[in-house]
């Protein structure tokens, strides 16, 4: 085994949320091999969120559908990435389809976790992680896979999560949207209805703080969001500005990183914002805020921890209308604005 590397290739993670988790292993990474050639393999909604991070020196889109599809495309990309002669390959998704390029391009070392039946393809196959192996947080998740190929030596005290471009994405935002308190809203959630927060209760939050702060509120979601948003807004009679489903990655966290407060739920934006050391609150329901919660002593979490709570489900599966939903509803405005107000200075 070489004692060092020096074109390595990362299959990224595929979500927002969890590509922000991965950024503590990534910079290790960088800090183990300061003078490799990092290739970061991602897909398109992700790529931006590494652009600015001196751990990446290359973004390689991965345009392709996950699962049995596109595998002539899948064929072509990864059997291009051979001409690049990678010599290692971190494979950070569980998934089979994420281990296929690495194989495809020959990387004579591939690490990632033995899961969905794609050992074979990895030479380096880490056993899955048990429940108390690592500290709680998921961070340690993508870091304890580094440690256990002996590409780090040991795992940091704890992981806050930051972004190093978060000073130039703030510069960027600012020059857009100019000068003043801002305040961002983010009432979606991509995993589903047992993690989003009512849109009037983010709306009477949102009045209680902006109002404290002489703020403008911005509302932030993708386009399947843009309902969501609307309603936020219909509930504040049209006083925000909407950018749901109009900005890029790259300028969506630009615009987060103006933004002096942030109201969110567990989502993806609710990590970048963090990882951007704005003042987050988020409400949590059905997830857990210990094991996917953002970090750092300028984010807050605020939950309901009714019996049920973390049930990880996409919706809540109990029927009884005052049961139902108990993990959300029982968040008051009230008490987010009083959490949010608490972080300014």
């Amino acid at each position: 085994m070489p004692a060092s590397y020096q074109r390595i290739l990362v299959r990224a993670t595929n979500w927002i949320g969890d590509a922000v988790m991965s950024l503590p292993a990534l910079r290790a990474l960088r800090d183990r091999y300061p003078d490799a050639r990092i290739t970061i393999l991602a897909m398109p909604w992700v790529a931006d969120l590494y652009g600015r991070e001196p751990f990446c020196d290359e973004i390689i889109p991965w345009r392709v559908r996950r699962g049995p599809y596109d595998l002539a495309e899948k064929w072509r990309i990864g059997r291009g990435l051979a001409a690049r002669r990678f010599d290692l390959a971190v494979v950070l998704p569980n998934s089979f389809d994420s281990a296929l390029p690495a194989w495809l391009a020959r990387v004579p070392r591939r690490v990632g976790f033995a899961r969905d039946a794609r050992a074979w393809l990895l030479t380096d196959a880490i056993p899955r992680i048990q429940p108390g192996d690592t500290p709680p947080h998921q961070s340690f998740h993508y870091l304890e896979l580094l440690r256990r190929a002996g590409l780090i030596e040991a795992l940091p005290a704890e992981a806050v999560i930051r972004l190093d471009g978060a000073r130039a994405a703030r510069r960027k935002g600012r020059e857009r949207l100019g000068p003043g308190p801002i305040l961002g809203v983010c009432p979606g959630a991509a995993f589903g209805g047992a993690k989003r927060w009512a849109p009037e209760r983010f709306a009477t939050a949102a009045r209680t703080v902006a109002e404290r702060m002489q703020a403008r509120i911005l509302l932030f979601g993708s386009a399947d969001e843009i309902a969501i948003c609307d309603e936020v807004n219909r509930h504040l009679n049209g006083g925000a500005e909407s950018f749901a489903g109009r900005t890029s990655l790259g300028e969506f966290v630009e615009l987060l990183a103006a933004c002096d407060l942030v109201l969110t739920n567990d989502s993806g934006p609710m990590h970048v914002a963090s990882a951007l050391a704005v003042p987050t609150v988020a409400v949590f329901g059905s997830t857990d805020h210990i094991a996917t919660g953002p970090t750092g002593p300028l984010a807050k979490v605020v939950r309901e921890p009714v019996g049920c709570s973390p049930c990880f489900e996409r919706e809540c599966p109990l029927t009884d209308p005052v049961q139902n939903l108990a993990c959300l509803r029982l968040v008051t405005p009230e008490r987010v604005a009083f959490e949010a107000l608490s972080l300014l200075p």
